[in-house]
């Protein structure tokens, strides 16, 4: 009886434990340790001090297939002012399943981090590597016709 009442007692912790990270997963630090940054491996990228100028317009860059198969992605860049101002995914991994629910959380943080960046070299999506890889392929192909 008390290894049950010790088992349910430290299950109750562990829950409360995870409640409390998760509540103050957007908080910097938690008691002074700093907290993991979700989504993205790296802080997101501030465009570089000779960030390019692009010409103004839509442009397609090319279908690149993921490493293990995930399905190809192909993106369109929209260029207004000189500047990345829209990426529209043309295609993207859409396998049934987790490659459905990897697209579906990556896709805005690909596209907030190649807007913030204004170039093709972004912070890697954590859980979507090989779909991370593909789009900056892509938007990399897209930007070169765009100068």
């Amino acid at each position: 009886m008390k290894k049950i009442i010790i088992g349910v007692v430290a299950l109750g912790l562990i829950g409360a434990a995870a409640f409390f990270l998760r509540r103050h997963s957007d908080d910097e630090t938690i008691l002074g340790v700093p907290t993991p940054t979700l989504g993205l491996t790296h802080a997101t990228p501030t465009p570089s001090s000779a960030s390019a100028t692009y010409k103004d317009g839509a442009y397609t860059g090319e279908t690149v297939e993921t490493d293990r198969g995930y399905g190809p992605v192909q993106i369109k860049a929209v260029i207004s002012g000189g500047k990345i101002t829209d990426i529209i995914f043309l295609q993207m991994p859409n396998l049934p399943g987790h490659t459905t629910e990897v697209t579906a959380f990556s896709q805005p943080l690909l596209k907030e981090e190649a807007i913030t960046a204004q170039n093709a070299s972004i912070d890697t999506v954590s859980g979507a590597t090989q779909t991370t890889e593909a789009f900056e392929k892509s938007l990399a192909s897209a930007l070169a016709l765009a100068k």
